[in-house]
């Protein structure tokens, strides 16, 4: 599967922003597709996944409340709400997938073997 994520772009503090994440391929729906982010200088973080099948959601503790993420089968694209941003929300964000993939392993990146080109979000006061 390919995925290509988009929506990121400039935002003031409180603000809210969609990304998208689309993908091409067969059998979308046995993907669990995840967001993570990189901010300047930092590692990679776990931000949302959606697992495959039934949509269950996980979020990281830093944007949960926040965002919310939700999958459109038929689209073959996954979104990410982000609400009530922050300047510490600055970062790139890519969204990752994988089949099947275990529950214990939703925020392990490591996991995901498809991968988008990532879409950057900056948030400004």
């Amino acid at each position: 599967v390919q995925l290509q994520a988009s929506g990121g772009g400039l935002v003031q503090t409180g603000g809210s922003r969609r990304l998208s994440c689309s993908a091409s391929g067969s059998f979308f729906i046995n993907y669990t597709v995840a967001w993570f982010r990189q901010a300047p200088g930092k590692g990679r973080e776990f931000v949302s996944a959606v697992k495959y099948g039934v949509g269950t959601t996980y979020y990281g503790d830093v944007v949960k409340g926040r965002f919310t993420i939700s999958r459109d089968n038929d689209k073959k694209t996954v979104y990410l709400q982000m609400n009530g941003l922050q300047l510490e929300d600055t970062a790139v964000y890519y969204c990752a997938a994988a089949s099947f993939l275990h529950d214990n392993y939703y925020s392990t990146e490591r996991y995901y073997n498809f991968w988008g080109q990532g879409t950057l979000v900056t948030v400004s006061s």
